[in-house]
Parts: C-alpha cells; sequence; structure tokens
C-alpha cells in the first residue's frame, strides 16, 4: 500500500452526511487515504455511499477491523484498505486472497515481525505514543529495518516530524489532523485548513528515513 501522502485520516463516530462533506474537503486539502471505523454507526452504509464518489488517487478504507467477521463486511461494502488494532492473522490471509491492501496492528518487536510475514502492506504500531512513540518506532526498526511501519495513538502536529525522522512509513491521526473543534462544530473550512497545515508539516517522500 503506496501512499502519496503518508498520512491516514481516522474518522470515527462521524455521520453519513457530515463524512460525505469531511472526505471531499479533505481530499481537496491533499490527503489522500481516509479510513472509517467499523464502530462508527452505519460505516459500511458510509463506505458504500461514497466509495463512487473518491477521486482518483484518493484511499477511502476500513479501520477498527477486529475480525474476519467484520473484515469481510468491510470488503463487502467497497472499502479500499483494511485498518485493524489487532493481529489476527487470518484476516491478513483474507485481505490478501481479495486483493485488498491491510494495515495490521501490531505492538509488540514478535507481533511486529509476525504481521509482515503474514503479509501485512504496512504494520500499524498501536497505541505508539504509550510505549514512547518516536523512540519507540527507531528501536523497532532497529532490527525490522525492512518493515513498513505506521505509528497510531498519540501523533500530532507537534511530533509529526519527529515519526517520520524515526523512520515511520506513514502514520494514522484523528483529532490532531481534522481538530476535534472543528469536527466537533461542523466547520469544513477550519477542517480543510488543518488537513492543508497538517500535511504541509509533512516530509516529501525523498526526505524521509
Amino acid at each position: 500500500m503506496q501512499l502519496e501522502v503518508p498520512v491516514i485520516g481516522i474518522l470515527r463516530g462521524i455521520t453519513g452526511e457530515f463524512f460525505g462533506e469531511v472526505m471531499q474537503i479533505s481530499f481537496a486539502a491533499g490527503l489522500t487515504a481516509i479510513e472509517v471505523t467499523m464502530n462508527t454507526p452505519d460505516a459500511e452504509n458510509i463506505v458504500r455511499k461514497y466509495r463512487s464518489a473518491v477521486p482518483s488517487g484518493r484511499l477511502l478504507g476500513m479501520g477498527t477491523i477486529r475480525n474476519l467477521e467484520e473484515a469481510r463486511r468491510a470488503v463487502g461494502a467497497g472499502a479500499m484498505f483494511l485498518v485493524t488494532p489487532n493481529l489476527d492473522t487470518r484476516v491478513i490471509e483474507y485481505a490478501k486472497a481479495e486483493g485488498v491492501p491491510i494495515v495490521t496492528g501490531a505492538l509488540t518487536p514478535t507481533e511486529v515481525y509476525t504481521a509482515w510475514s503474514a503479509g501485512a502492506d504496512m504494520v500499524k504500531v498501536f497505541p505508539c505514543g504509550a510505549m514512547g512513540g518516536p523512540k519507540y518506532i527507531k528501536d523497532l526498526l532497529g532490527p525490522f529495518d525492512h518493515i513498513r511501519l505506521a505509528a497510531v495513538g498519540g501523533v500530532s502536529l507537534a511530533n509529526l516530524a519527529e515519526y517520520f525522522q524515526a523512520g515511520a512509513a506513514a502514520v494514522g491521526v484523528s483529532a490532531s489532523l481534522f481538530g476535534a473543534k472543528a469536527l466537533r462544530e461542523r466547520d469544513l473550512d477550519q477542517i480543510g485548513q488543518n488537513v492543508k497545515i497538517f500535511i504541509e508539516h509533512c516530509p516529501a517522500e525523498k526526505d524521509r528515513v
């Protein structure tokens, strides 16, 4: 799973109509990948409804895929990629069989290696912030320098550069990307501005470790 911009925007608990507006303005601001969490009310219908409106070069996926049943439902809804919070090799095998990219959740070195060996396109280190943030990513990449790691949990504009300097291939972000206040107040202009600013602080591909 190659991301033009190494940021996955995470939306949880958002209503369908508002999601469509946030998706449109976020993609226009430069975001290239958005995930709707499976535990968002009506998540599958949201993806099913807006899948055809995703511009070329952009991705709409589903996250919080915790088991095989949820993976099947997400793919059935049209998810363009899957993100899990936990390691379940059956979910990885299913995604590979369906030709759907998967970012698999892991935390310990053993889980990270197992997820990658099972075929994950990227390994989501979660909750990364609780384990030391950028330093933990750097430590994992000592022995696992061949594994593409996505940092999720505790990523913000303030530490974004540190994560990429540590070697993260991507980050997954929610409130720090869109703006909690802007989401709460449905301020689309501010959401667009927040996304644009966040992406502007991401290093160019040639400058990433």
